[in-house]
């Protein structure tokens, strides 16, 4: 059996970082996913994912991922259930991530791109000439990019 899933999309508001009563770090926040269609209207729709991580990935994550931020999530879905004040019984479905990779760098931070796996991140620093936040300021001369900043 497999429940895998992989989501690329930007967060809808800041990660929201609690931890249980035996000091267990876990951060929630949402995912807006497009979908590759359009509606009757030509406006393109997207799914709100609610996304989970724990533990060190989850502080990482509190961190340095902010409202608007392209986020890459790995992970499994998981359907659980409480009953609410009223006593009904509501079913939760979300994703809860292994790896998180942040898509974008934080220009507050100085430019680079931080990810998160498993209990630990890593972080890695690209090279730009000058201080310009734009890429391709450079009018079509070559950029020093390192083989470790290619996606492929």
């Amino acid at each position: 059996m497999l429940n895998r899933v992989i989501l690329i999309g930007r967060l809808t508001r800041d990660p929201e970082l609690r931890y249980t009563p035996s000091g267990v770090a876990v951060t929630q926040f949402t995912l807006a996913v497009d979908r590759n269609f359009t509606s009757q209207q030509g406006q393109r729709e997207a799914d709100f994912i609610p996304i989970v991580t724990w533990r060190q990935l989850a502080e990482t994550c509190a961190n340095y991922l902010r409202k608007g931020r392209l986020t890459a999530v790995e992970g499994r879905i998981q359907v659980r259930s409480y009953d609410n004040n009223e006593g009904r019984r509501v079913y939760v479905t979300e994703v809860v991530a292994d790896n998180v990779r942040f898509l974008e760098s934080n220009r507050s931070e100085g430019g680079g791109s931080y990810g998160g796996q498993g209990d630990g991140y890593s972080r890695s620093e690209g090279q730009r000439a000058g201080n310009n936040d734009d890429p391709f300021s450079d009018d079509g001369r070559p950029i020093d990019i390192s083989d470790d900043d290619l996606p492929f």
